[in-house]
């Protein structure tokens, strides 16, 4: 008699739960650890991305202001240039020194190196316009009606912000102006999302000054970013920053400066295997770095993030990442941030001081069920001078469980005033703590755990 479906189903599901030892057993055949073969001098191989030779020289184009294989100060000609050597199967463009007015994010595609010549090659924006919108455009049109479009260039970068006139949220996209005629503009793509008048929609020229979206391999070196903070509006690291990336994989950013923007400094959403290495991000309006939603195994190493709102800032779902020897200092609010389901992430030898609130915030998650940033390591980091006359070092909320504070240096060097090194809520888990050293404080350690009814 066949097997019904029922029948068969549950014989998958039982094998599936199998061990590979088991299934030996099984087969009557003892269980195999083997390897494949180390790949040796590879070849070019087509559609092969995981083994490559490593060429002595690759396809480079030149872009300078004024010299160059490309020439212009716009970011048409950065653009060109990153969609030039994309075309032909990736490459390196490489920026002479100079300064790039961009009224567009330069978007990055697979397989590029975006090379600048140090804090000499500068991509900076011009001052951000606003408007209201004057008409409706619903959700399946693709053009918009702007009140004053006099400050406004076709080629523009935009968003288009507005509250859902269905439930209340905060309705967010970003579109560039393709056309136009008087005050009635085209853009590139539809809107997907209903902008009424009675949700008081506006249109902003803020955009990222360079992005990716559903890219991979890219390199970013040795460049200056400058978001004119002071004549721009402001857009959230959840759609902006000097970088921001989304849905991306294995980004090298390496060498760059990200100062003085609306908003973050390097933001990515959803990307995996990101390297933040030997970066300075400074007096950015939010977050020095932002590891976005759901960013698996970010390494973020030997950077300087100052005088940020916050310096480095671990968003929701963000697990397996490592940030060591980082310099944070100045952060007006937090040093270090964590929490919505941050898990396993180890924070390693970084001198974390003059944090306006607190030098490490494990943050609150009463969202769901076990939102909270469990596993996590704080290991030989200096945490020095946090908050005011009553500030904290290290303050852990909620029920977060299973975290390791080794061998930290927590220092007041100020008055103790009210001040304490490391502060846990009454609802905390397991934490464990070995071979730090607190000094300069009213109170070292204040384990509410301890003094619960």
């Amino acid at each position: 008699m066949k097997p019904t479906r029922s029948r068969g189903l549950l014989r998958r599901n039982f094998l599936a739960g199998l061990s590979s030892g088991a299934l030996a057993a099984l087969s009557g055949r003892s269980a195999v650890s083997a390897q494949p073969p180390e790949v040796r001098n590879p070849r070019a191989t087509d559609g092969d991305e995981r083994a490559q030779p490593v060429w002595d020289e690759m396809l480079t184009l030149t872009v300078g202001v004024d010299s160059g294989d490309m020439m212009g100060s716009s970011d048409r000609v950065l653009q060109a240039a990153v969609d030039s050597v994309a075309r032909l199967g990736g490459g390196t463009v490489k920026l002479l020194p100079g300064t790039w007015q961009l009224r567009n994010s330069v978007v990055i595609p697979s397989r590029t190196r975006l090379i600048g010549s140090g804090v000499d090659t500068v991509l900076t924006r011009p001052a951000s316009v606003s408007t209201e919108l004057a008409a409706d455009s619903d959700w399946y049109d693709q053009e918009i009606t702007l009140r004053d479009a006099s400050g406004f260039r076709l080629g523009d970068g935009v968003v288009l912000r507005a509250t859902n006139p269905h439930n209340g949220a905060m309705t967010v996209i970003k579109r560039t102006l393709i056309a136009r005629s008087g005050n009635r503009i085209c853009l590139n793509d539809g809107l997907r999302e209903n902008l009424w008048l009675s949700g008081k929609p506006t249109c902003d020229s803020l955009y990222p000054l360079l992005t990716g979206e559903h890219s991979a391999d890219v390199t970013i070196e040795d460049l200056a970013l400058d978001g004119n903070r002071g004549e721009t509006g402001h857009l959230d690291g959840n759609y902006g920053g000097c970088i921001f990336l989304q849905d991306c994989k294995r980004y090298t950013i390496r060498r760059v400066t990200t100062r003085n923007n609306n908003g973050d400094g390097i933001s990515f959403q959803i990307c995996h295997d990101v390297v933040v290495q030997d970066c300075h991000s400074h007096d950015n309006a939010d977050l020095g770095v932002h590891p976005g939603s759901g960013s698996q195994r970010p390494v973020i190493i030997g950077n300087r993030l100052e005088r940020n709102s916050q310096g480095l800032f671990w968003c929701w779902g963000v697990k397996f990442g490592l940030a060591q020897n980082n310099v944070i200092d100045g952060n007006h609010l937090y040093g270090v941030s964590i929490g919505h389901n941050d898990t396993d992430n180890i924070m390693s030898h970084n001198v974390i001081r003059n944090s306006g609130t607190f030098g490490v915030l494990f943050r609150n998650e009463d969202r769901g069920l076990d939102f909270w940033p469990n596993r996590n390591v704080l290991e030989h980091n200096t945490i020095e001078n946090s908050g005011g006359e009553d500030g904290v070092a290290i303050e852990v909320l909620g029920k977060v469980r299973d975290l390791r504070f080794t061998g930290n240096r927590i220092l007041e060097s100020r008055a103790p005033e009210k001040r304490t090194g490391i502060r846990i809520s009454t609802e905390a888990g397991k934490i464990e703590m070995s071979e730090n050293s607190i000094t300069g404080f009213q109170t070292a350690i204040r384990d509410q755990r301890a003094i619960q009814p």
